[in-house]
């Protein structure tokens, strides 16, 4: 339900980069380009407090790249990478290398009005972690290598975060579990993420969003009617 009262939202983009977007991305996603004009109506919104966009900015060396483990096939293999503070565990695919810092795969699309962005939010940045999330990697005891983006919202004093990007059940899943699981009231915009998903997949990810506390709305729901936001 919408609130009586406009919320203090910030606005989060994910991982709109070339790298995941047709027709050189090395992980390109199908519609990935063409969030950029519902996003851009976004970013126009005067009832966003905060606007930001977070992207993978990995080394060459970084750990989820299939070239940097002899033998890995990109999407299958299987790394194990562990918490440097703790001896917990968590096991990640392998991917082709993608959003390498200073390459043209890196950059948010050119499509993207990102000068109306309060700023653009780096992760992935240590080789040795994984970061789907905006927030910084997956683990919790303790969390570790945090990217800004928490304090960033707790200084705008910001209640509720809005999720758009890609992919849809992967970062774009994590950063809203996340958001939710630090105390912001949570949404993903469903019509501004793309991804693979087949009618399954689709379905398992809604359903881990509401399962997290994140709400799945779209353009022209009653919770973004604060933002006067035009399908």
């Amino acid at each position: 339900m919408a609130s009586p009262n406009p919320p203090s939202a910030a606005l989060l983009i994910v991982d709109v980069q070339e790298d995941f977007c047709r027709p050189n991305g090395s992980l390109a996603l199908p519609g990935g380009r063409e969030l950029a004009t519902p996003i851009n109506k976004l970013l126009a919104s005067p009832g966003f407090k905060l606007k930001l966009a977070a992207r993978d900015f990995h080394p060459r060396n970084h750990v989820s790249f299939a070239s940097q483990h002899e033998g890995a096939v990109a999407f299958t293999s299987e790394t194990t990478i562990t918490n440097p503070e703790n001896a917990a565990e968590s096991i990640t695919k392998v991917y082709h290398d993608h959003c390498v810092q200073g390459t043209p795969g890196c950059e948010i699309i050119p499509e993207i009005h990102t000068a109306r962005l309060d700023a653009i939010i780096n992760k992935g940045t240590d080789a040795n972690l994984e970061s789907y999330s905006a927030f910084g990697p997956p683990f919790r005891n303790p969390r570790v290598r945090a990217t800004r983006l928490h304090a960033m919202l707790q200084d705008a004093g910001i209640t509720h975060v809005f999720c758009v990007g890609l992919s849809y059940n992967v970062c774009v899943l994590h950063s809203a579990l996340d958001a939710a699981e630090l105390g912001y009231t949570t949404f993903v915009i469903r019509d501004v993420t793309a991804s693979r998903l087949d009618v399954e997949g689709l379905r398992a990810t809604r359903e881990a969003l509401e399962r997290g506390g994140v709400g799945v709305v779209e353009m022209g729901s009653a919770e973004l009617e604060f933002a006067r936001v035009d399908r």
